[in-house]
This record gives structure tokens, sequence and C-alpha cells, in this order.
């Protein structure tokens, strides 16, 4: 039997989902980051080696030899289909990089395309909509709007983001604990010039984040960030160097981009459970800049006055379901901020749905594909 294999490359885990002819989910396998810009072909390869692996042993009886099950032999194909949606890759030098080896490790040439373009399948499950936008807001964010082509498959009309962390992520992970700690240094240099009695900058926010970081001092946190990234393991009995701390604090040994991506779960516990000021403060700005990404691929709801023309590739909220894709926005109040501010700008959005199982729609919907041909 042959199977519809569907792999959700993401910043911070790979899911594979596998169905049968039927659209049956036969096997699943979850494994670590498999973000292309950031990892390189040949790591990228070793966690979708694994995540598939795990996803063909979840279902297919062990071999008596324990002979790996990927690739496959030529004269005994697994797959059908495949379909790879890859976060970090964004041209089609990429996707070329990435469909040689591939395909090689499947037996089977898969569709290539960024992690998105899975978020818009629920396009062809409603009648009433002609447009989808999938909104990535989990570890990345980007946006990204499509129709559907005549015959099948999706159109990309058009995207804004997905720069990663250093450029953009707009509305990810690592852009809210950025703005948290911006927020929280700002409010600090403000009060520098506010007479001391008059200062209020109490915040949950604010405190969550210095206990983080094991420090009682706002402007500690610049050292914090700043802080270089560790360097590699040093083996055991190893002498260290002359300008390597002992007994340094935690934060010396997580990355940068981690250090301020790790703060969104505080960030979010602070706005919806604390319901403090300055935690609310922060998500409506990245809320706010997701809602300018998502404006760009926007046109009006009210037609123009005459002899205006609006691009033909951007879609009107009103014909458009918005799938929503990623941890952040699986937070239902963060995912409402992001609609009210859609709907205040002018752009109400007909449909929207939280894709929490992009690659088990994939493969549900590549099986669909293949028993309506």
């Amino acid at each position: 039997m042959s199977y519809y294999l569907c792999v959700d490359c993401g910043g911070s885990k790979t899911a594979a989902a596998i169905a049968d002819k039927d659209g049956n989910i036969v096997g699943r396998g979850i494994g670590g980051p498999s973000n292309f810009a950031y990892l390189g072909l040949s790591n990228f390869l070793q966690a979708v080696t694994a995540t598939v692996t795990s996803a063909l042993q979840s279902f297919l009886p062990a071999s008596e030899d324990d002979k790996p099950l990927l690739p496959p032999p030529a004269n005994e194909p697994l797959f059908a289909a495949a379909w790879l949606g890859v976060s970090g890759v964004d041209s089609a030098a990429a996707i070329a990089r990435i469909i040689p080896s591939v395909t090689a490790l499947l037996g089977v040439e898969p569709v290539v395309a960024n992690d998105t373009h899975l978020l818009a399948s629920p396009l062809g499950m409603h009648d009433d909509v002609s447009a989808a936008i999938g909104c990535v807001s989990g570890t990345g964010g980007i946006v990204v709007s499509f129709r559907q082509k005549e015959g099948g498959g999706l159109e990309e009309l058009g995207r804004v983001g997905g720069w990663g962390w250093i450029l953009g992520d707009e509305g990810g992970g690592f852009h809210v604990g950025r703005s948290a700690v911006r927020h929280i240094l700002w409010e600090a240099d403000c009060a520098s010039v506010i007479a001391p009695e008059k200062r209020n900058t109490a915040s949950t926010l604010k405190d969550r984040v210095l206990q983080y970081f094991g420090i009682d001092d706002v402007f500690e946190l610049l050292t914090v960030v700043h802080w270089p990234d560790p360097l590699p393991l040093i083996p055991p009995g190893t002498e260290r160097g002359p300008n390597e701390e002992k007994d340094a604090p935690a934060y010396t040994q997580i990355v940068r981009e981690k250090r301020l991506s790790s703060l969104a779960p505080l960030v979010f516990a602070a706005a919806f459970e604390d319901k403090d000021p300055l935690a609310v403060r922060v998500l409506k700005h990245t809320t706010s800049e997701i809602v300018d990404q998502l404006c760009v691929l926007l046109r009006p709801e009210v037609d123009a006055a005459e002899g205006t023309e609006y691009p033909a590739r951007k879609i009107k909220g009103s014909e458009t379901i918005l799938c929503f894709g990623g941890s952040l926005v699986g937070v239902a109040a963060y995912r409402q901020m992001i609609l009210d501010e859609l709907e205040r700008r002018g752009h109400p959005i007909k449909r929207w749905t939280y894709v929490e199982d992009a690659a088990g729609t994939g493969a549900k919907s590549l099986a669909a594909a293949a028993r309506s041909s």
C-alpha cells in the first residue's frame, strides 16, 4: 500500500502525519526544529528523517533485520505523494536545494513550499469564501494570501514578513519577548525624569521577567539581552578559559534569541491572567504589527471611486478565511486581539479557523486529491 505523507517543518518542532488512501491518519511523528534557513540542509534532513521514521514506526511492524525504513527500496515504494511545508523556505532556490535530497529520502518527489501553504488547505472546504490567508504566529511570524487554482491547488497571491528573528517575525515569540523588554525599559527611562513620589512602575510583567532571569534591577536586562551566545559545551575535565565564569547566571547558557522568545508565555500570563496594563500594551503593539502586514494583503470592503483600481492580487476580508497557525495564535485571547484590530481597520473577516494539526490536514488533502483525480 502507498501512503500520503505531510511534514510540517517549524522553528520549534517537526510534525509528520501519514494517511492511507481513504484519508485516515495511520501514523504520526514529532521531532525537533526544522527551520531550513536556521539549520541548513544537513541538519534539516536529519530532523525530517527522524520525524518521518518515527511516524512510520508508529504503525508499521518492526523489521526482523532492523533495517532502516528510509529510504524505501526502489521496488517497494512507501509514499504515493508527499508534501512538506517548511519554515525558512522563501525562494525557488531554497526549494530546489531541498527537493533532490528529500526525493532520495522518501522515494517520491515531494511538493515543497513555505509552511503557510499547509495552513490554507481549509479554503477548499467552504463555498462562501474565495481566498485564504495563512497567518503564522509561533516561534516566528508570516502572513500569506492564496486563491484556489482551477483544477485544484493553491495560487499564492502575496506574502508579508517571515524574515526571521533578526529582521522581523512580527507577532512571533521573539517579537513578543523583545517588545516586552523594550516596554519595560521604556517605562524605566520615562520614570527617571519623574519625581519619585509620582512614579508608578508596578507591573506583574516586570516582576515576572526579572524573576525569570534572576535579577532585581530593570537595567540589568541590558546585560541579559546582550550577553554573548554560550560557547559549545566543555568536555568534562577540560580547563576553563580565562574569560569563562565558573558560576555564571543561567541565562548565559541560553542563546540570545531564546532568551527573548522564551518570555512570550510570561507576557501572555501577565496580560490575560493578571490583566497587567503594561503586558496588554505589549500585545496590542505586537498584534498591531501583525495586522499591518495583513492589511498589505487586503483591499477595502467598499469599492473606491470610479477610476481607482486595486491590485488584482489584493483580496477582501469578507471573501476570505483567515487560517491561524502557531502556538501564540493558539491562545484564543491573542487571536481575538488580531480579529478585533482587523475589524477596527475596516477588514471584517468572513471566516477564521485555527489549524492545530497542519500535518494531518495536509496528509488528508493529499489523499483526497488522489481519490478525486
